[in-house]
Parts: structure tokens; sequence; C-alpha cells
């Protein structure tokens, strides 16, 4: 009997979890087997006719794919560092105590709360050729032979992404390796002052070492997002000059809802082959700095 009202107890808590499981199920398990379907049939949105992996045959004959993809790697590769670089500074930077040390924290992580939308549409009007703000600063300063079309430029327009991307989340990581810094003790710092370690010694051996936990997150949370990258590209490019700037995220949603085009089960194909690469680079990854941290 008291194991059986211990039972109808703990069933009475589970009711607790229908909601976030009918939201799971709704929005992510059952798109995303039916997506996995989809990719295997040329499906308009409408109808949809088996084919089999021809979309998947198709898509690495390509050019457009491979440049999206190829794009996607330099997008993630350039914005990882320069958000790591950018955020590991200002942590180092704002992790001591002085008076407004929690005012610049809050400046510098506040981008990263507001909408990537509003971020770059905020940045388009800034780079807009006519009567942007920095052309007409440059004007202004009698630099104008570097006024340019920041975003019609193929090689400017892969930067002014990555560089708007590294600002906007350079708090975010901040934050995680503030959180890593203020975990060291202080008695290995002054244990490395008694053996005659410098500022960019003790950095070396006993601060980027023990913030390896901060880093791994940072790098992998960052990959992550980035092969993801599409609200950037939407506002400031729209994957112009041409493809030039597409990511494969920008691609997807071209083929789905762009001008004149319906190919969803292209886009299906093209999204379960983007989850697996991005499962694959987590791993490797993960694996990888786990071992590092361990070896260090």
């Amino acid at each position: 009997m008291w194991a059986n009202k211990k039972i109808s107890l703990e069933l009475k808590w589970l009711v607790f979890l229908l909601p976030a499981l009918a939201f799971y199920l709704g929005f992510l398990l059952i798109p995303t087997l039916s997506s996995a379907y989809y990719s295997l049939t040329d499906w308009n949105g409408m109808q949809s006719k088996y084919i089999g992996f021809s979309n998947y045959i198709e898509m690495f004959h390509d050019k457009m794919i491979l440049t999206a993809f190829r794009n996607t790697i330099q997008f993630t590769i350039t914005i990882t560092i320069l958000q790591n670089f950018l955020g590991l500074v200002l942590a180092l930077l704002l992790v001591k105590k002085f008076a407004g040390v929690n005012f610049m924290r809050t400046l510098f992580f506040m981008p990263s709360i507001f909408s990537t939308l509003l971020i770059g549409y905020v940045w388009g009007f800034i780079l807009e050729p006519n009567i942007g703000v920095l052309n007409n600063l440059l004007d202004k300063l009698g630099l104008s032979y570097w006024q340019m079309g920041w975003l019609s430029n193929p090689f400017w327009a892969k930067w002014v992404i990555s560089l708007v991307t590294s600002w906007q989340f350079a708090g975010y990581a901040m934050v995680i390796y503030i959180a890593g810094l203020q975990a060291i003790p202080k008695d290995m710092y002054e244990c490395g002052e008694i053996e005659g370690a410098t500022g960019l010694k003790k950095f070396i051996h006993i601060t980027f070492p023990l913030i390896a936990p901060s880093f791994t997150i940072n790098i992998v949370l960052c990959m992550i997002g980035n092969l993801q990258i599409f609200n950037q590209i939407y506002v400031l490019t729209k994957g112009g000059p041409g493809y030039m700037t597409e990511s494969v995220a920008s691609m997807i949603y071209q083929l789905g809802f762009g001008p004149g085009s319906s190919r969803w089960g292209y886009g299906s194909a093209m999204s379960i082959v983007l989850f697996i690469f991005i499962l694959i680079v987590t791993i490797a990854m993960v694996t990888f700095l786990r071992k590092r941290e361990v070896e260090m």
C-alpha cells in the first residue's frame, strides 16, 4: 500500500514535466526527425516526392553550397579567435577591484543581451556608404581615401561580420573568464612570486592553465554558435555581394524562403549535414580540450 502511494505521488510530480516535454517534442524532436525524412525528398512545402540521397549528392557538387561551407568555417575560426582574445583581455583588466569595475563589466556585457538583429541594423546604418557614420567621419577627418562600401566589398564584408559578432559577444566570454580567474587561489601567485615568476610567466604557468575549463567552455560555445551564424549575415549583407558571404544557415534560409525558391527538401538535407558537422566538431573539440586540461 505504501509503495502504491509512493508511486502515485511520484507520478503527480511528473505532470509538471509535461509542458517542457510537449515543447521539446513539438519544437525540437519532431521537426528534427521530419527534416531527416524530408531531406530524402523533393519537397516544396506542399508536396513531396521521395528521391533518396539525390539532395546530398547534389549538395557536394554545388559550388554555392561549398562556398557557404567554406565561409562558415572561416567565420567560425575568425570569430572564435577574436571573441576569446577580446574576452580574455577584458577579463584580465576587469577582474581587479577598482572604482567603477562593476559598471565597466556591465557596459561590456550589455551588447550580448541585445537582439542580434538590432545590433546588425545599427552597424548597417553606421557602415552605410552614403550617409553612414563611419564614411562621414572619415571625410571630416580628411581620410576620404579610406571611404568605401564596407558591405559591398567581399573581403571587408566578411571582416565586418566577424568583427561585429566578436564585439557583441566578447562580453559574454569575458564573464566566463572572470569566473575562472576569480576561482584561482591567491596562494598560487604568491608561490610563483617566491619562485621569481614575473607577470608574463605567472600568466603562462599559473593563470592560463587554471582557467582551462573556462577556455574550453568559451571555445565550444563560440564554435557551436558561429557554425550556425545567420542573423548578422541576413541583416548586414543578405549573403552578398553575390554569394560571397553566405553561410550554411543563411543558404538554408534562402533555399526555403528566398525569392523564387521553395526547395525545402534540399534545405533539409543541408540542415542535416550541418547538424552532423556541428556534432562531430563539438565532440572532437571537447575531447581535445578536456585532454589538454588534464595535461596542463
